[in-house]
């Protein structure tokens, strides 16, 4: 495992500006360890130089402080990591401040009494400061009459203090403490402290015009509490009325000459202000306080915003709009325009809301109205949108058998859509159909004539013919009232190749290319072939397999898995039939109607393995129905299972065969059907379990149908 050392000391001491450099080196580890370094709770700075283990940072600044770390790491054992803490050296915020008498509770300096003078800085690192005091320019010392300390810095850090005891007229003149650092490199900070018979405590009022103080939202405003005294100390802002934050986002804010200044005055800025002496700067005495009341003028805030109306022609309307907040409440005036046009002006009594009513709707009302609610800071808008457009229709995506005339090159689609709230607007007399092949931009348009009154959620069928194969097509359709055209919705139709469409069953032999839409599920080890026997290997495994297709043909087609290497045991191929749709159930017709589903299957060779069938349904794409099962060798010949399935909906068969022991375990399918009605005889190995063979009956109700495949487009 690694190992590494650092060739610098631990803590660095350094200035703001200066540069420095960190060197890692390793001293073991096998293959060679690379280094890299970290820094904690950060990211190296932007200007850091890295080579190798050596990091260098040109300029560094008091944000570039705090522990580095190099770590090693090849791989083998623990990484390695030593680290090292970087200090900037920093003196900042100097402040004082005065204390009288603290054993007499005075508020002022009196002669004869004692009085103290702290200072206090932010120093890095606190080890390295020192203090020093001067008297009119002249250093002091300490004495009986002038003790100077330094409080606990546990208890208050970076603090000096000055007692003066039995304060004499002599003792008046300017005080200065002067905070260094030992490592030097860093200016001094100076703190001048006056102590005279005008050295007085503070006092802080607010001039009378300047409270209360009444503002619009969005403006720029100064709140102001005038400070007497000497020294002036800081002012502390905060909100005296609740417990919220300043605009800056803390909870005091600072002030050297007792100005508040807020930049885009918001509505919940509205409240009592207070403002405080620090004893920063100034007496350490109970701090004085003023209150200043801040009131937020805004314009109204209304409901709606904004809201769409359809209603037919010659239909009353009624539009509210309502105020839910504004300062100041009263007077409140509204206008209502339609466009630029005035209706109607007003003023609000003690209601909330006002009222804009529409007898008879025409071409010449329809459009935006527009509420405007005004107060003494600006305007609230309600806008409504009075319109006679019809909403758009909505496609229905689960016709049964959508394609319905399916000639050579040619082929026909049932369109079918239901109408959006069709009595909102005027009746809908006709729809504009626009169609185009997908890919191009010219829209084919023509009107489908609708008599009589739609109803809600009535299904309205028309059939698109002479459709190109395989192309897809766009449609667009637009309802029509005598107001004009409505909203549109567009949609794409798909060309899908049914099985056998005029018959009650399916049947697949495997003969043609796409061996009738089965498909290879992608989550399985590998894949079912298709071969006949006149095309298989010459290099076959003897002894499994059959030797010719169900009927006896050397060149008919089945589906097979072939078990040879590379195959492992337990190693599973899945074909996946095409998706049978069935039709919608007839509520008045007979019930409990089946399928027979039967196939023939050929497991001969001493390393077998199993082969299942599953019933998946639509919904249930992720839960497969135990169908049918078998294992073990059958002998060279083909056998027959009938089971008889009841699905209430669209669903699909998956064949599923398991790679035996050995590789003497080929599987066989053929001659697939599905037929209306029950199996005029059950396969014994579906009813109980022999050799090896469970079968379970699926349950559900169905009605007659005609099997096809279904191609489905996305759903709405």
């Amino acid at each position: 495992s690694p190992s590494i050392k650092l060739l610098v000391d631990d803590p660095i001491v350094v200035n703001p500006g200066e540069a420095i450099t960190l060197v890692c080196v390793t001293t073991g580890g096998e293959p060679v360890p690379s280094l890299t370094w970290v820094r904690s709770f950060g990211t190296l700075p932007e200007k850091t130089v890295l080579n190798g283990g050596t990091l260098t940072i040109p300029a560094i600044t008091s944000e570039d402080a705090g522990t580095y770390s190099c770590i090693a790491n090849n791989n083998v054992g623990n990484p390695a990591k030593k680290s090292t803490n970087i200090i900037v050296r920093a003196l900042k915020k100097g402040r004082f401040w005065i204390t009288p008498d603290p054993y007499h509770k005075d508020d002022n300096i009196q002669i004869g009494r004692e009085v103290k003078i702290s200072c206090q800085v932010e120093a890095v690192p606190s080890e390295e400061l020192t203090f020093s005091w001067f008297k009119n320019g002249r250093p002091l010392r300490s004495s009986e009459r002038m003790v100077i300390t330094q409080t606990d810095p546990d208890v208050s850090p970076g603090t000096t203090n000055l007692d003066i005891i039995d304060l004499k007229f002599t003792d008046f003149g300017t005080y200065t403490c002067v905070a260094s650092l030992k490592g030097g490199g860093i200016s001094d900070i100076s703190i001048d402290v006056n102590i005279s018979s005008s050295t007085v405590p503070p006092n802080l009022t607010v001039p009378q015009e300047k409270s209360p103080l009444v503002t619009r939202e969005g403006d720029t405003i100064e709140l102001q509490c005038q400070v007497t005294g000497k020294p002036k100390p800081i002012i502390l802002w905060s909100r005296a009325d609740k417990e919220v934050a300043m605009p800056d986002g803390s909870m005091q804010m600072e002030s050297y000459d007792g100005t508040l200044r807020i930049v885009n005055v918001s509505r919940e800025m509205s409240g009592m202000y207070k403002c405080q002496t620090s004893q920063y700067n100034g007496f350490n005495v109970k701090p004085r306080e003023a209150l200043v009341q801040l009131i937020v003028q805004y314009p109204p805030a209304v409901e709606p915003a904004f809201l769409e109306i359809r209603q037919g022609q010659d239909r009353s309307v009624t539009m509210s709009c309502r105020v839910l907040r504004a300062y100041p409440i009263r007077v409140l005036t509204y206008e209502w325009r339609l466009g630029n046009k005035l209706l109607r002006t007003g003023q609000f009594d003690s209601q909330e809301y006002t009222e804009y009513p529409v007898k008879s709707l025409s071409n010449e009302n329809y459009g935006v109205y527009n509420c405007s609610i005004i107060n003494e800071a600006g305007a609230g808008r309600c806008s409504f949108l009075v319109t006679g457009k019809a909403y758009a229709p909505e496609f229905y995506y689960d016709t049964y058998n959508p394609v319905w005339q399916n000639r050579h090159r040619v082929y026909s689609y049932s369109l079918q859509w239901t109408q959006m709230n069709p009595d909102a607007v005027d009746r809908i007399v006709a729809y504009r159909l626009g169609i185009r092949q997908a890919g191009q931009q010219r829209w084919w348009e023509q009107e489908i004539k609708i008599n009589g009154n739609i109803q809600k959620g009535e299904l309205i069928t028309y059939n698109l013919t002479e459709l190109i194969k395989p192309e897809a097509y766009e449609v667009r359709l637009t309802p029509l009232t005598k107001f004009g055209e409505g909203d549109s919705t567009i949609r794409v139709i798909k060309y899908s190749a049914p099985v056998n469409p005029h018959l009650r069953e399916f049947h697949c032999g495997f003969e043609d290319g796409n061996i009738c839409l089965f498909t290879q599920d992608d989550t399985d080890n590998f894949d079912w072939t298709k071969q006949s026997t006149a095309t298989r290997n010459t290099k076959y495994t003897p002894n499994t397999g059959p030797n010719a297709d169900r009927s006896g043909s050397k060149e008919g087609f089945y589906m097979y898995i072939e078990t040879s290497r590379p195959r492992l045991e337990g190693e599973k191929a899945r074909l996946l039939s095409p998706v049978f749709s069935i039709a919608p159930k007839n509520p008045y017709g007979p019930t409990n109607t089946a399928y027979c589903f039967s196939f023939f299957y050929h497991m001969y060779g001493q390393h077998i393995g199993v082969l299942n069938v599953y019933l998946r349904l639509k919904g249930q794409t992720t839960i497969e129905n135990p169908l049918w099962s078998s294992s073990g060798n059958k002998g060279q010949r083909w056998n027959e299972a009938h089971v008889n399935i009841y699905p209430i909906t669209s669903f699909q068969l998956i064949f599923e065969g398991i790679r035996g022991p050995g590789i003497e375990g080929d599987i066989a399918i053929d001659d697939i059907s599905i037929a209306e009605g029950e199996c005029a005889k059950q396969d014994l190995t579906t009813k109980n379990s022999v050799d090896g063979a469970v079968g379970i009956l699926v349950h559900i109700w169905l009605f007659p149908v005609i099997v096809l495949i279904s191609i489905l487009s996305p759903r709405r």
